[in-house]
């Protein structure tokens, strides 16, 4: 049996049907199965010419370009995560700006890949949209949060960003939870908070002296017979700090498996419940580069307002 041939370059002249398309969708569509991340690298090391010349992602096809593609396949790229495209559906821009992007991040994502992920949001978009080039995390959000999540795209973005956390009163984060029972008045809770690890494996957060200062704030926006939904004000940032401080206080959020009631969880879930009913509903910042305050809201998921009807 003769052996298979290597796969070779193609050339392919541009139609009716490919003009207008940019470079990188054109082959995105053509290349099926090759990572983004894969036709980015072909596009940025030149492997990738339209009528003998290197051409950015941005470039448009016109009828009758030559395009030369290189010989790519998914098995090009041994190891590398394969990541949907149509993941990319499911994070929702708020704003994005050369300096700086707000996304809407769903529930069940996690912020980076680790223990039992293979990948998380920051990587889906750095595999996704190559073109960025910088993208890095300012803050994190826990995996089963929905809502507004930052990134900056600039190293100084990032730093700029990330000083506004550490300084009282610069950066506004608001939250919708679903507490345990009736909140009589708004509760400020200043509780100190330390991590441990749970049997040696998972993280937890506990109230300790010992720990880290936090402060969370709790507004009543509506009482329901069993819950109360809350407007929650982060005046720090420490880990599970909404999901510790809410449990200290005897009002822990509906769904939350580490820190929550179980009873409290099972009835919320035949209210239709199915996640931790906790939703970073707004940031109000600083804009790094210019110093204008701007504010993102990210609305409350359908699967959650559905919850509040049916309660």
């Amino acid at each position: 049996m003769a052996a298979s041939e290597p796969p070779q370059v193609e050339i392919v002249e541009a139609t009716d049907m490919d003009a207008g398309q940019r470079i990188d969708n054109f082959l995105i569509k053509r290349l099926k199965g090759v990572p983004r991340s894969r036709i980015y690298k072909a596009l940025r090391k030149g492997e990738v010419r339209v009528n003998g010349a290197r051409k950015k992602p941005t470039y448009h096809v016109i009828v009758g370009d030559r395009i030369r593609i290189p010989p790519i396949r998914y098995s090009d790229a041994p190891g590398e995560v394969f990541i949907p495209d149509r993941l990319l559906d499911h994070i929702p821009v708020l704003y994005e700006d050369d300096f700086m992007m707000v996304v809407n991040k769903p529930a069940g994502l996690a912020v980076h890949g680790g223990t039992g992920m293979e990948f998380g949001l920051i990587e889906a978009l750095r595999s996704l949209r190559p073109e960025l080039g910088y993208i890095e995390l300012v803050h994190r959000l826990d995996r089963e949060t929905s809502g507004c999540l930052m990134l900056g795209k600039s190293r100084s973005a990032l730093v700029a960003l990330q000083a506004q956390l550490s300084i009282s009163g610069a950066m506004r984060k608001h939250y919708v939870a679903l507490m345990k029972g009736k909140l009589a008045q708004a509760e400020s809770v200043t509780a100190p908070l330390k991590q441990i690890r749970d049997s040696g494996e998972m993280k937890r957060v506990i109230v300790d002296q010992d720990g880290q200062t936090a402060h969370t704030v709790f507004q009543i926006r509506q009482v329901f017979g069993e819950a109360t939904l809350a407007s929650v004000e982060l005046l720090s940032g420490r880990m599970h700090q909404v999901r510790v401080h809410a449990a200290h206080i005897g009002h822990p959020i509906a769904g939350d498996r580490l820190y929550g009631e179980r009873a409290f969880n099972k009835l919320m879930k035949q209210c239709g419940n199915k996640r931790l009913f906790l939703h970073a509903e707004r940031l109000r910042l600083q804009h790094p580069e210019t110093g204008n305050t701007q504010d993102y809201y990210a609305p409350l998921p359908k699967s959650l307002q559905n919850v509040l009807e049916r309660l």
